[in-house]
């Protein structure tokens, strides 16, 4: 799925689109890691600002980098490899 940032998504497309469960995406909202509107009034309907999927995924990006074990040991990247320790991502 090509995110855009202007448009809104349902809770299952941007579960599918992280291959996540939507019980994780739902975590990520409560938990206030990922932010969405609520549409209607009682049980309500979420919806998730393309903005919001854009940063989640930096933030997720970010936390895997200093999870690295790459950049817990300072290890070098074999030839080829992008470099975690400089946040590079390519």
């Amino acid at each position: 799925m090509q995110v855009e940032d202007s448009r809104t998504y349902r809770v299952r497309d941007v579960a599918d689109h992280f291959d996540v469960s939507v019980s994780t995406i739902y975590r990520a909202i409560e938990s206030g890691q990922l932010d969405a509107l609520k549409l209607g009034t009682a049980k309500g309907t979420l919806r998730v600002p393309g903005s919001s999927v854009l940063a989640y995924a930096e933030a997720c990006g970010q936390a895997a980098c200093e999870h690295s074990p790459l950049v817990e040991t300072g290890a070098a990247a074999a030839p080829g490899e992008p470099d975690l320790r400089d946040g590079d991502l390519r």
